[in-house]
C-alpha cells in the first residue's frame, strides 16, 4: 500500500498552482542517475513522449518565438498540439502538450542531447524556470490532486536511469535529485517539512504505483 503522508498545511507553488497537500514517501527511497547528460545509455529516453506545458508557459514561449525559432531551427507551428486540456492544478488552469516528431519531443536536441528550451535559456541568459515547463523541471517527480509523488515511469520501472537496489555507490533519491527545484517552486517551508519526513523515513524497496503520467 502507498505510504502517503499529509503535509502540515497546503503548499501552493509560486504561481499559486499546483498546491501540494500530501507526499508519497516512496520519493525518499527510490534512486536515479541525476547527471542526465552523462548517462551512458539513456539517449534522452524521458523525452520520448512530449510534455504537458501550462498555457501561460506556452504564451511565454511564444513571446520569444522569433529567437527560439532561430536558435532551434523549429518553426513555432510545430511546437504544440492543438488540443487544450483543462486542469486546475496548472497555474493557468489548462495545458497543451508538445508535439512528438520521429519518436521524441519536438524540443529535443537530436545532435548534442538535452532540451532545447533549456539550452536556449542558458545561451540567452534567461532563468530556465520562466520557459521550461514545471513538469519537465520536477521530473521524475510529479503532482496529482495535491500529491507529490514519483512519475509513472518510476513505478513501472521503465525509467532508464532508475537505480537497481544493489547499485553501489547509490545515486541520489528522487527527492534529493529535485530538492532545489521544489524549493524554487514551493519555498523553504516545504523543504523543511520534507527534510523532516525524509529523516524519519525507512526506505521502501519498491515505489508505489500511482496513476498519473505528466512528463
Amino acid at each position: 500500500m502507498p505510504d502517503v503522508r499529509a503535509l502540515s498545511r497546503p503548499y501552493p507553488s509560486r504561481d499559486h498552482a499546483p498546491v501540494l497537500t500530501h507526499v508519497d514517501t516512496a520519493i525518499f527511497g527510490a534512486r536515479y542517475f541525476t547527471r542526465c547528460l552523462a548517462h551512458p545509455t539513456c539517449r534522452d529516453w524521458c523525452c520520448s513522449h512530449g510534455v504537458d506545458v501550462d498555457e501561460a508557459n506556452v504564451a511565454r514561449l511564444l513571446e520569444h518565438a522569433d529567437v527560439i525559432e532561430r536558435f532551434t531551427g523549429i518553426d513555432r507551428a510545430r511546437w504544440f498540439r492543438d488540443d487544450v486540456t483543462h486542469d486546475a492544478e496548472f497555474p493557468s488552469g489548462a495545458y497543451r502538450r508538445t508535439r512528438v516528431e520521429d519518436g521524441a519531443c519536438v524540443f529535443l536536441d537530436r545532435t548534442s542531447r538535452g532540451c532545447r528550451i533549456h539550452a536556449f535559456c542558458v545561451a540567452a541568459g534567461h532563468d530556465y524556470h520562466a520557459l521550461k515547463p514545471i513538469v519537465s523541471t520536477l521530473f521524475p517527480l510529479t503532482f496529482d490532486e495535491g500529491l507529490l509523488h514519483a512519475s509513472d515511469e518510476v513505478h513501472d520501472h521503465t525509467l532508464v536511469c532508475l537505480d537497481a537496489p544493489e547499485t553501489r555507490p547509490p545515486s541520489p533519491t528522487l527527492y534529493r535529485g529535485v530538492r532545489d527545484e521544489l524549493r524554487f517552486y514551493f519555498g523553504e517551508a516545504l523543504i523543511a517539512e520534507l527534510d523532516a519526513l525524509e529523516a524519519s523515513h525507512v526506505p521502501r524497496t519498491e515505489p508505489t504505483r500511482l496513476r498519473v503520467l505528466r512528463g
